[in-house]
C-alpha cells in the first residue's frame, strides 16, 4: 500500500513555517441570495498536496474556480505567490493562468485532436517555441506519464486511465506553479486510480508543484494528501493531516469521514430564495 505523505516526510505540510504560496483570507462567495462560501481562510504551503473535501454542493469546485480566477469573490482575497488574483484584469489573468494547471474530472481532452495535439495546445497558445522544441517537450511529458508512443492516437482510442494521464501531461506541460484537480480519479478502476494517484504525487514532488485536490475519496486522501480541509455549510468544518481527521471526535468531521447519515451536515439542499414544502 502506498504510504501516507506524512509517513514519507516528503513535504513540509500545512501549519509549518513554510511560506504559503496560496493565502485565502475572509473569502465570501454568493450566488444570488445563497452564500456558497462564507469566511474561508486557508494557507497552502509550497510543495504540499492539499485535499478539499466535503459533501456535494459544499463549494469545493467553486473554490478551485475562484483560485483560478474564473470567478470573483464577493468579499475577501486570494493571493497566489503574492498576487491578488481577484484584482487582476482579464489580460493580466490570461497571462497569470499559465502558472496554473487544471485536471478536470473527465480529463476534458479535445475529441477531434490527437494526443500530441491535445498536449501541444497550451504550449502553442502561450509560447512561441519552434515546432521541433514543442515536439521534444510533448514527447518528454508523455514519457513521464508512461504513455510514450501514444502521440498519434485519438482520445476515443484511449482507456479512461490513459485519457486521465494524457490530461495530466497537458496540465503540467508548461511547468505550472500550482495544480488544481477536480475529482481526478472518479470513474477509474482501482489499478488506474493507483496509477494516477502515484503520478500525481511523483509529478508534484519532481516539479516542485503545489496541488489542490477536490475529492470524496477518503482512502485516496489518506494515501496522497499532506493536509485536508473539510468544507460544509459554506465554512471550513475541519482541517488537519488526514491521519488526525480520521480519528477526530468532531461530529461533523466524524460524520463525513466515516460516511454516517446522522450528524450535523445536512442532506437536504436549503435555499434562501424560496421556501419549499412537500405540502406546497
Amino acid at each position: 500500500m502506498l504510504e501516507t505523505a506524512q509517513q514519507a516526510g516528503r513535504n513540509p505540510g500545512v501549519g509549518t513555517s513554510a511560506a504559503p504560496i496560496i493565502r485565502i483570507r475572509n473569502l465570501v462567495f454568493r450566488r444570488g441570495r445563497n452564500t456558497i462560501l462564507d469566511g474561508i481562510n486557508m494557507d497552502i504551503p509550497r510543495g504540499a498536496i492539499v485535499a478539499l473535501m466535503g459533501p456535494s454542493g459544499a463549494g469545493k469546485t467553486t473554490l478551485l474556480q475562484l483560485i483560478a480566477g474564473q470567478l470573483r469573490p464577493d468579499e475577501g482575497s486570494i493571493e497566489i505567490n503574492g498576487t491578488n488574483v481577484s484584482t487582476l484584469s482579464d489580460r493580466e489573468l490570461y497571462r497569470f493562468r499559465r502558472n496554473i494547471g487544471v485536471l478536470l474530472q473527465n480529463g476534458a481532452l479535445f475529441t477531434d485532436l490527437t494526443v500530441f495535439e491535445n498536449i501541444a495546445t497550451p504550449v502553442r497558445e502561450h509560447t512561441d517555441l519552434p515546432e521541433a522544441l514543442i515536439r521534444r517537450l510533448i514527447m518528454t511529458k508523455l514519457n513521464s506519464v508512461g504513455l510514450g508512443g501514444t502521440e498519434d492516437l485519438m482520445p476515443h482510442e484511449l482507456s479512461g486511465g490513459m485519457a486521465r494521464r494524457v490530461a495530466l501531461a497537458r496540465a503540467v506541460v508548461l511547468d505550472p506553479l500550482i495544480m488544481l484537480y477536480d475529482e481526478p480519479t472518479t470513474g477509474l478502476d482501482p489499478i488506474a486510480v493507483s496509477t494516477v494517484r502515484t503520478l500525481m504525487r511523483e509529478t508534484n514532488d519532481a516539479l516542485g508543484l503545489t496541488s489542490l485536490i477536490v475529492t470524496h475519496d477518503v482512502v485516496q486522501v489518506s494515501q496522497l494528501a499532506d493536509y485536508c480541509y473539510i468544507i460544509a455549510s459554506a465554512r471550513i468544518a475541519g482541517e488537519g493531516p488526514p491521519g488526525e481527521l480520521a480519528h477526530s471526535k468532531d461530529p461533523g468531521i466524524d460524520q463525513f469521514v466515516n460516511g454516517k447519515v446522522e450528524g450535523p451536515i445536512a442532506f437536504h439542499y436549503t435555499s434562501a430564495d424560496r421556501q419549499w414544502s412537500l405540502l406546497g
